[in-house]
């Protein structure tokens, strides 16, 4: 059926060519915001064009789209989910054809952001009051009462509409972004990934929405400043060089003078074509974040911004709180590793050859570099429970009496017991450690004859490293051994005292282990 060739006269065209309007401007505009005209009537699609050819809004123009059946919108409508409005007809293939893709628009595609106009030549064959009722549209009118001025002003003011509820869209992502980012900077562990982190996740904020936040290639830098000089940790973009290892990165004045200006302002500082926030943690320290622009922030992207970096600051400060927590646990562990080791006239040099060979062994075996920081930081605990161990056992020069090395032996039994109860990742493992170190691979270690893979790894590693770097070391009951001497004797032991495949993976690095050896001497 077909509505348009209903229309009493005057008809769309005549009200279109003759109503008292002003000519719109054909200055040429840049496309924009996309219409997608729907109606069966090719003489309605080229009279809209001409009326609206010179609307602009917000510096952008119009992008036009013809769709002559609802089918064909259908197709439209699927490959563009950035559509602004539509100028819809309610009669075309079918009587309810318009009415029909609506349903189609807001139920199946689940579009609501589409700001739709209703444009019936027959108003009998869709009453109004039902329609607005019923359907989810934006604007019902008659095609005879449709002037040019009238076009104009009702499609402006349905661009602004979907404009308007695609900066609500952003601000949520956006929001949502922060929320989501900020929790992934919780989880960083140091200043560089730190930085890498706080830059990836702003240059997603600032792409958020590409109409509204305009970095299409987002270039910036994170910074902190040490003894009053500025020094970049990480970049991205044309600053993706700053911050790596042997690879200078040159900041040209300009972005000197704003980094130095949120310094002395202590707060971030918004130009036209950068911006720089500022973060101070509750320790004192000061750390930059810069970003260049394509142009000025409006007041809305400066608050994301502001948001975000709040919570950066919030983040930095738990990064630096847990970074500084961590150090203090690796100092007091350390050190009581050496009093127990200088107790028993070692040196602290041992606790720390061990702790690092430790580290290489288990990289080398493959563990993550997290997990052989945690043996590196857990394995100086090894001997704590020697504190528990008279003098005359501990420091006797010669061998022990079988009773003598029944309570020498208690110490594994001590270190356990002392440690166990903190849930530290850390103290657990330092427990482990201490209580497995003198299992055997064959099952003839104590305390409690493990064999093979039932020893925890991180057993079995230290059981090797403290038996290399022991049997190389002067002791109070020997000299120390020559490398070819303690070589033969882990080898011979391979399968025995210890794993084969770890005296294996020593063995191939065993220069390795033999400089940290002389890093760390007695």
């Amino acid at each position: 059926m077909d509505d348009m060739k209903q229309v009493s006269s005057p008809s769309l065209s005549d009200e279109l060519f003759f109503a008292d309007e002003q000519e719109p401007s054909r200055s040429r505009v840049v496309p924009g915001w996309k219409l997608l005209i729907v109606d069966d009537e090719e003489e309605v699609h080229v009279i809209t064009r001409m009326v609206l050819e010179g609307l602009t809004f917000s510096g952008k123009g119009l992008t036009f789209l013809s769709a002559y059946s609802g089918a064909q919108a259908r197709e439209f409508l699927r490959g563009n989910d950035d559509i602004a409005v539509i100028l819809l007809d309610v009669v075309m293939e079918t009587g309810q054809a318009g009415l029909e893709l609506v349903e189609f628009i807001r139920s199946e595609l689940g579009n609501r952001a589409v700001r739709i106009i209703l444009r019936t030549g027959q108003p009998g064959q869709a009453p109004e009051r039902e329609v607005i009722t019923r359907y989810d549209i934006n604007d019902y009118k008659h095609k005879t009462e449709l002037t040019a001025q009238k076009l104009f002003s009702t499609v402006t003011t349905a661009i602004r509409s979907y404009r308007d509820l695609n900066v609500i869209e952003k601000s949520r992502q956006g929001l949502n972004l922060i929320i989501s980012s900020t929790r992934g900077l919780f989880e960083r562990r140091n200043m560089a990934l730190f930085a890498q982190g706080v830059l990836d996740q702003m240059s997603s904020l600032l792409r958020v929405n590409e109409d509204c936040l305009f970095l299409h290639s987002p270039s910036g830098f994170a910074a902190t400043v040490r003894d009053g000089d500025i020094s970049v940790l990480a970049g991205t973009g044309e600053f993706g060089h700053c911050g790596q290892e042997e690879k200078a990165c040159e900041l040209d004045d300009n972005v000197t003078l704003v980094l130095q200006q949120a310094l002395r302002q202590k707060g971030g500082v918004f130009g036209e074509d950068s911006f720089v926030q500022y973060f101070r943690s509750r320790r004192g320290s000061e750390n930059l974040l810069y970003f260049r622009l394509d142009r000025s922030l409006n007041a809305f992207e400066r608050r994301l911004v502001e948001v975000f970096s709040g919570n950066v600051a919030i983040a930095l400060d738990n990064m630096l709180l847990n970074t500084e927590l961590l150090h203090s646990q690796k100092e007091i562990i350390l050190t009581l590793g050496e009093c127990v080791e200088s107790r028993s006239k070692e040196t602290a040099g041992h606790v720390r050859r061990v702790s690092e060979c430790c580290r290489l062994l288990a990289l080398e075996l493959g563990l993550d570099s997290q997990e052989a920081d945690l043996v590196r930081l857990a394995s100086p605990m090894h001997d704590v429970g020697k504190i528990g161990i008279p003098d005359s056992i501990l420091l006797k020069p010669g061998k022990l009496t079988t009773e003598e090395f029944e309570i020498m032996k208690t110490h594994t039994l001590l270190g356990h017991q002392i440690l166990k109860g903190s849930s530290r990742p850390i103290m657990k493992a330092a427990a482990v450690i201490a209580h497995e170190h003198h299992e055997r691979w064959n099952g003839s270690g104590y305390p409690l004859g493990l064999a093979g893979q039932d020893i925890h790894p991180y057993g079995r590693i230290v059981c090797l490293v403290d038996v290399f770097d022991s049997l190389l070391s002067r002791r109070v009951y020997k000299e120390p051994w020559p490398l070819d001497q303690v070589r033969g004797f882990i080898l011979a032991e391979r399968g025995e005292m210890f794993d084969p495949h770890m005296v294996d993976t020593m063995m191939r690095q065993l220069d390795a282990f033999v400089a940290i050896r002389q890093e760390f001497p007695d």
